[in-house]
């Protein structure tokens, strides 16, 4: 599996096994939070089944929704550079099985292996210029704009159609900042103009979204 993983690319099948030695796997429930903001803790989660949701909250209940995670994504990473808190919470959204490998092992093993800790440096870059379009998208976007890039960027490849399955209308609201009946309004809005299809949780893309609505 830890082939499969960006992080660990161009590896050979020995370093592989050796960090396989240092990994404890760890099973969770549905809605089960992993990482609470301000946790002190210290390992790097691999994901081998399931998904995740990596969010912020005000304390207040209202939270915003930093990005998701699936199969063969990894979360923590900050951890094995930082030892400052956690800067965000991550649940859960389906049973789920990581595998956990702890700050020292990680740099004990990766010390003696360069490409991994380039491989690193360059998915944390890619992560913070993601960051940095999502502050753009909630500065200079209206809802709308927040709401269609979010359908935009998630839609897969399903059958020769763009669908998006995987969240419900308050999940997209935490995404782009708004209300769930703001987005409801404007998905139902898109169905009625012909330009998507709603059944259930998943939304079909029919035509090219309009710039503006």
């Amino acid at each position: 599996m830890f082939k499969n993983i960006a992080l660990f690319a161009g590896l050979t099948e020995e370093n592989l096994t050796s960090l396989r030695a240092h990994a404890v796997p760890r099973n969770y429930l549905r809605h089960t939070v992993v990482l609470s903001q301000g946790d002190e803790t210290d390992s790097l989660y691999i994901i081998e089944t399931g998904r995740v949701k990596v969010y912020i909250n005000d304390g207040d209940g209202r939270e915003f929704i930093l990005g998701t995670l699936q199969e063969q994504d990894y979360f923590g990473e900050l951890a094995m550079f930082d030892k400052g808190p956690r800067s965000a919470s991550v649940m859960t959204l389906e049973a789920s099985r990581f595998w956990l490998i702890t700050r020292h092992d990680f740099l004990g093993w990766a010390m003696a292996r360069p490409e991994v800790l380039m491989n690193l440096i360059q998915a944390l870059i890619k992560r913070v210029r993601g960051l940095n379009d999502d502050i753009a998208s909630l500065a200079l976007l209206d809802v709308y704009g927040r709401v269609a890039r979010v359908l935009l960027q998630h839609a897969v490849e399903i059958d020769h159609q763009r669908v998006l399955d995987r969240f419900t209308q308050q999940e997209i609201a935490s995404m782009v900042g708004a209300s769930r009946e703001m987005v409801s309004r404007i998905l139902k809005d898109l169905k009625q103009g012909g330009y998507i299809e709603i059944d259930g949780k998943r939304i079909t893309l029919k035509d090219h979204l309009p710039r503006w609505w």
